[in-house]
Formats: structure tokens, C-alpha cells, sequence
């Protein structure tokens, strides 16, 4: 039988409070909380074409995600992104992130979101009034046809106009573009034109061997420095201070507002300042996106409540890996990006 909880309560219990600190000294204050391992498109990066998701019974309800936000907002945790699969196809989603919305200045700085686009239009205003203010939005190419190849069913007219819609409503927009050899790796000059023209910043991610897919992920890995070096031929590309919690690295173009960020799990590793666990959408809480390791908060939420979550982070902590060891030939789990949530 699910256990219900009065999520007002947290804050007045006796939790450890004590700041979530791992072996190595790495304080986490960033959670990637998955709604949802669904997903309305099947980006060949990401997943494979023939998917099996979880039973909908096996997800956390919205009352026991807020519930789990502050017991880890009481541990230190500063910023909340919802993630999926896509976050928006979840039902009522809308409600939890307005519950989680009412934290921010209470102990939380942000919540944000990173979203595939294609529910946008309807989701946009709502997001902002409920205290939303910047969202990551996936966009590999600018060009229909390869955008539909890309996400083997995706309409890219209705990812622009859900990405107008947000910028309409006031959120600020960073588009994230998986760097692919040989798929848009002709694009990204563009694609950085068209953000800056827009106002939007851009990240560029290395692919990672997550789960199985059907591309060979060694042909179709594009190291970011060279990308980089490409890029400095037309732009001026300043280091930056600018830290939005997540792993990239930043890049102010001169005589624009825009950044470009990096993220490069192969290239160049950023676990040394990682300050960030995953959960997925089962409950299932994972120390590294490259590993295994995992505590299951779920069951542990409804039998002990509160302070048993409290001790099971302290389990995850104490066994966080140092690093991924991320190899292309072959994916460092079984599990698919849609299910940690990115």
C-alpha cells in the first residue's frame, strides 16, 4: 500500500540536516529528478527504437517527489531539474513542478527543466508562473529532415514553435545539441548563429555510451575540442566564470549575450567537481550516470518515511564513485539515458 505524507512536515523533522558530502569531499546541491522515463520521440543517441518503459504503477506519485525534494532541500540541495525521458508528457505534471515552485526562496534557488520541446506551447506560461525562470531545451538540428532522422519521429516546426512560445513567456533558454559525427556535425556553426541571433546560449555534448542503441556510438563520437578549435576560427570564445550547477564548461561570445557551453565526458572529464545524484522515476537514486551504484528510495519512503531516506542518501554518498569510466565500445550501463534522466 503506498504511504501518504503531509510534505509540510518535513522541514519540522529531525533529519540529520547535515550537508550531503561524499568521500571525496564533493558536496551535492544539484538533483536531476525524472518524472517520467517516457518519451514521445526516440533520438538514436538516446534510446533505442523499440522501447519497453515502466509500468506507470512503478513511478513515484507527485506527493512522494515533493516529499523526497525536501528532505534533500533540508540536506543542502540548491537547485531541482525535472527531467524524463520528456517531462512534459507526464500527466498533471504541471502540479508538481508548481508544488516544487513554492520552494524557491525557501531553502531552493531553482527549479528548472530540460525538455525535448515538443509540448512547449502549452506548458510555457504555466512554467513561468510557477516560478520557472530558464529551461534546457534538446535540439539537434535545424534542419527538418534531419531532425526527423535524428529523433526518428519529431517535427521540428512543432519544436520552434514551442521554444517561441517559452521565450514569449519569459524563460530563459539554453538549447543543448548533441555533437554527432557525420549527422549535424555540419551544423553546429550554424546552430550557434541561430542562438545567438535568438538570444539563446548553446551547450554541445559529447555522446555517451549509455544502454544499448542501434548506431555504432564510436563512428558518431565527435571529440568537443576539436569542435571547439573549429569554432574559435569565426568566433571570439572568452573563458567564462558563468557556473549554471551542471557539468559544462563556458565560452562568452564576444559582442553577444550568448554562452557556449561543453559538456565532454570523453574528452575531458568533469567528475572531479561533481556535485550532483540522479533520481529516476521509480525512486531509484543513482550516484554517477556511468555506474551502477544506486540506493532505492522508493520502498524506503513509504516503509521508514523521511528519516529513513536520510540514511539511505548517506549509504549512496558513502559509496559514489570518483568517476565514470566511460568506454564507446561498449555502454558503462544497461540502463538507457531516458531512464536516469540525463
Amino acid at each position: 500500500m503506498t504511504r501518504h505524507f503531509d510534505t509540510r512536515t518535513v522541514d519540522r523533522l529531525e533529519l540529520a540536516h547535515a550537508p550531503m558530502i561524499d568521500s571525496f569531499g564533493r558536496q551535492i546541491s544539484y538533483v536531476r529528478i525524472s518524472v517520467t522515463d517516457r518519451c514521445d520521440l526516440r533520438c538514436r543517441y538516446c534510446m533505442a527504437e523499440q522501447m519497453t518503459f515502466m509500468p506507470r504503477r512503478d513511478l513515484l506519485n507527485f506527493e512522494e517527489i515533493v516529499a523526497l525534494a525536501d528532505i534533500l532541500i533540508a540536506r543542502g540541495v540548491r537547485r531541482i531539474r525535472l527531467t524524463g525521458g520528456e517531462p512534459l508528457v507526464r500527466r498533471n505534471v504541471m502540479n508538481l513542478v508548481e508544488q516544487l515552485g513554492s520552494r524557491i526562496g525557501a531553502g531552493l534557488d531553482e527549479v528548472t527543466l530540460t525538455t525535448n520541446g515538443t509540448q512547449l506551447a502549452n506548458h510555457a506560461k504555466r512554467l513561468f508562473a510557477a516560478g520557472v525562470r530558464r529551461i534546457n531545451v534538446s535540439l539537434d538540428s535545424l534542419d527538418p529532415q534531419s531532425f526527423a532522422h535524428i529523433t526518428r519521429r519529431g517535427r521540428l516546426d512543432q519544436v520552434l514553435n514551442g521554444i517561441e512560445a517559452a521565450a514569449a513567456a519569459g524563460l530563459a533558454i539554453k538549447i543543448n545539441m548533441m555533437a554527432l559525427a557525420g549527422v549535424n556535425d555540419d551544423e553546429i556553426g550554424g546552430m550557434l548563429a541561430w542562438c545567438v541571433a535568438r538570444g539563446f546560449d548553446l551547450t554541445l555534448i559529447e555522446t555517451m555510451p549509455l544502454g544499448e542503441v542501434e548506431d555504432h556510438r564510436p563512428e558518431r563520437y565527435l571529440s568537443l575540442r576539436d569542435v571547439l578549435a573549429d569554432l574559435q576560427q569565426r568566433w571570439t570564445l572568452i573563458p567564462s566564470l558563468y557556473r549554471s550547477g551542471g557539468p559544462a564548461r563556458y565560452f562568452d561570445l564576444v559582442d553577444s549575450g550568448t554562452r557556449l557551453g561543453l559538456i565532454t565526458p570523453m574528452s575531458r572529464s568533469f567528475c572531479d567537481g561533481c556535485n550532483r545524484i540522479r533520481i529516476a522515476a521509480t525512486g531509484t537514486v543513482y550516484g554517477c550516470l556511468g555506474h551502477e551504484q544506486k540506493v532505492e528510495l522508493r520502498d524506503v519512503l513509504r516503509q521508514g518515511g523521511p528519516k529513513a531516506v536520510d540514511t539511505a542518501l548517506n549509504e549512496l554518498l558513502a559509496g559514489k564513485p570518483q568517476r565514470h569510466s566511460f568506454d564507446l565500445a561498449q555502454p558503462a550501463t544497461a540502463r538507457h539515458m531516458n531512464v536516469t534522466g540525463g
